[in-house]
């Protein structure tokens, strides 16, 4: 098979798709690899790593997507790229589409077969591929919202940690699951004052036994939730319905009764955002002020630690993309169902329900794509 990895061209996004090392174990397996030029600057491979394991370098996107058949990238296609999409090029990528109604008609008229990295299962039900981004984004939701608390960023002016005499920052970690326990172990290794809300009870248990005495956990509802947002210094939402548009959780009205120079961080704003007052941002320009509060609501967070990030997306992604490269997606699909749970778009059609459902368009089962 022929895949291409492009550059990636969202604001501030220093990933890349394939590693060299992902790379030369494609090539070994037959594959013809085509790299645009300074695609892994951000990570520090040069186009010379590149070349070294077997791939060829190609001088821009277009050359790129024109002698692919599938293209792997990490964020979604930005307008300039689905405009190069075929029919017959298979998209293995974050989508996030529930939110993205402009991207979502773009794919749906391209005719490619998209398959999106977060919804993509495992046997334990998790999300295999999403987990690495997941525990980058959860962890760096404590460093960014530290930051935004410095009164030179808009914030109150409160250190996490405190010191001996000075109580410490109080944390609201909405959301117990990947992002939220590694935001959650974060703040608790600062030292500050954590709550974490969530409503599964099995993972309330786990986080209560892991945590003990060092973090505070809360059954969530809607009136857990004022209460402990009129309390917190930092919030962090980190709720996920897989495939689907997040829940707004914290309303407009709770931000009155924050302390001004508190600060939000919506790690969901993939997802359309869980505050009422969320709209994404980007590494440029991080952070925006609503009634006093500042909200953090960069939608590639990930992306600022391209290094660490790209390592652990492709150590989760290079198996599905030598199954989708050795077999052909059809097979590769058809063999393994947790992979088709990824498939989001095909010939024209959303096949993933909760998309589909949120972006109010028809569905299409997705074995309906194994028939040809």
């Amino acid at each position: 098979m022929r895949i291409g990895v492009p550059k990636e061209i969202k604001t501030h996004e220093y990933r890349v798709g394939l590693t060299p090392e992902s790379v030369g174990e494609l090539v070994h397996h037959g594959h013809q690899v085509t790299v645009e030029t300074g695609a892994g600057a951000g990570i520090g491979a040069d186009d010379d790593a590149y070349r070294a394991v077997g791939a060829t370098v190609a001088a821009d996107a277009a050359a790129v997507f024109a002698g692919a058949d599938m293209i792997v990238k990490v964020k979604e296609p930005q307008p300039a790229e689905r405009r190069m999409l075929r029919p017959s090029h298979v998209l293995f990528t974050y989508l996030h589409l529930a939110p993205d109604p402009e991207q979502a008609a773009d794919l749906v008229a391209s005719g490619a077969t998209c398959i999106a990295y977060e919804t993509v299962t495992d046997r334990e039900g998790g999300l295999p591929l999403l987990k690495p981004m997941s525990q980058v984004a959860g962890r760096l939701a404590i460093q960014a919202g530290g930051t935004a608390l410095e009164k030179a960023h808009g914030g109150s002016g409160v250190l996490l940690g405190g010191v001996p005499g000075v109580r410490p920052g109080k944390v609201v970690v909405i959301g117990g699951g990947v992002v939220g326990f590694n935001a959650a172990q974060m703040a608790v290794g600062l030292q500050a004052d954590v709550t974490i809300l969530d409503r599964n009870p099995t993972l309330i248990d786990r986080l209560a036994n892991h945590f003990g005495p060092s973090a505070t956990v809360l059954y969530s509802t809607r009136a857990a939730i004022a209460q402990a947002v009129a309390e917190a210094d930092l919030v962090v939402g980190a709720v996920l319905i897989p495939g689907a548009a997040a829940p707004r959780l914290v309303t407009r009205a709770m931000l009155s009764t924050m302390r001004r120079g508190s600060v939000l961080v919506d790690v969901a704003i993939d997802q359309g955002g869980c505050f009422e007052t969320s709209r994404p941002t980007t590494h440029a320009d991080p952070t925006y002020v609503v009634d006093g509060v500042v909200h953090y609501c960069v939608a590639n967070m990930p992306g600022n630690v391209a290094r660490t990030s790209t390592y652990a997306l492709n150590n989760a992604t290079l198996p599905f993309v030598t199954a989708l490269a050795d077999k052909g997606w059809r097979r590769a699909l058809a063999d393994d169902p947790h992979l088709r749970n990824g498939l989001n778009v095909w010939n024209g059609a959303i096949t993933c329900q909760p998309v589909a459902r949120d972006l109010k368009m028809p569905f299409t089962h997705p074995d309906a794509a194994l028939q040809g």
